[in-house]
């Protein structure tokens, strides 16, 4: 009996071996991500961020069509009266306090669907590990000073 375990046993080792042997010069599927940047789709929707004109002003009015659109609740605007002899934004107002908490967005993109001026981008970056709760909730600042995602644009 103890003859049969051994030689089943060794079966079954060089059938593992013959498996290992099978993918030892193939391609790791793996990407060690801090150093290689992760391809992503053209259309996914990752971390958002707010865009400027190109004269520097916000493209945000505080119209609050984004906070409406929501269908969590995870943005939050104020709106404020635009200073007319230095304004921040084009419209006679403009985004006092914007905030998106990450931990209540699904990342459907209807915010950015509702912005007439196109405000508000989800962008490519999905890298958002934060040691805190409030570390998910990001800022009106936060979101016009993006970083650059580590990510390449793959084509579908």
């Amino acid at each position: 009996m103890a003859l049969r375990d051994y030689i089943k046993g060794a079966v079954d080792i060089g059938k593992a071996m013959g498996v290992t042997l099978k993918y030892l010069g193939t391609k790791p599927v793996t990407v060690e991500y801090p150093d290689v940047p992760i391809p992503v789709y053209p259309r996914f929707r990752g971390k958002h961020y707010l865009r400027r004109y190109d004269n520097g002003l916000e493209r945000c009015i505080a119209c609050q069509l984004c906070e409406a659109a929501c269908p969590t609740g995870a943005i939050y605007v104020e709106a404020a009266e635009n200073d007319p002899a230095n304004p921040t934004s084009p419209g006679e107002r403009y985004a006092k306090a914007y905030e998106i908490n990450f931990l209540r967005c699904i990342f459907c993109g209807d915010c950015e669907y509702a912005c007439p001026t196109e405000a508000i981008v989800l962008g490519h970056d999905f890298a958002m590990a934060t040691y805190t709760r409030r570390g998910f909730v990001v800022t009106k600042e936060e979101l016009l000073n993006p970083g650059q995602p580590n990510v390449i644009i793959r084509p579908e």
